[in-house]
């Protein structure tokens, strides 16, 4: 079932998503398995769906004047995805601090872990175009994020 709605779990720490996705014959090479730069587009979903877990659309949050801009990317690699395959992202909000946060994630395909990452991000003003603070109106739903 793609795309289904992402059913948040809360453990002692921390909130994570699941979002299911089925690997598009777009998304593979000419190896048939799914190209390294589509988990980033996959991790971007979950990170996504998992904003909505503070009551905030992330698009909400630029419409409110804010970004929340990618500053570091890592990505493992463990097995390949295929052409009709049905993966698993997980994410959960693994740190924050005043101005960034870091989320990580997990692709599976059934009990197969197929990758594993993390994405490092700072607010940014957009009218100021600088770095700022998390904005008041986000540091409660974050941190509830982060199990704080």
């Amino acid at each position: 079932m793609p795309n289904r709605t992402p059913q948040p779990t809360s453990t002692a720490t921390t909130t994570t998503v699941v979002t299911d996705i089925e690997v598009r014959y777009a998304e593979t090479d000419q190896m048939g398995i799914v190209h390294h730069s589509n988990y980033l587009v996959w991790f971007e979903q979950a990170r996504t769906r998992l904003c909505l877990e503070t009551g905030h659309h992330y698009a909400d949050i630029e419409a409110m004047g804010y970004q929340l801009v990618v500053t570091r990317t890592e990505s493992r690699y463990l097995r390949g995805a295929r052409y009709g395959q049905t993966v698993s992202v997980t994410c959960w909000l693994e740190r924050l601090s005043s101005r960034g946060l870091r989320f990580a994630y997990e692709v599976h395909h059934d009990d197969d872990k197929l990758a594993e990452g993390a994405t490092e991000h700072v607010w940014v003003d957009v009218a100021r175009g600088r770095p700022c603070r998390i904005p008041s109106q986000f540091e409660a739903p974050f941190r509830a994020l982060a199990g704080r």
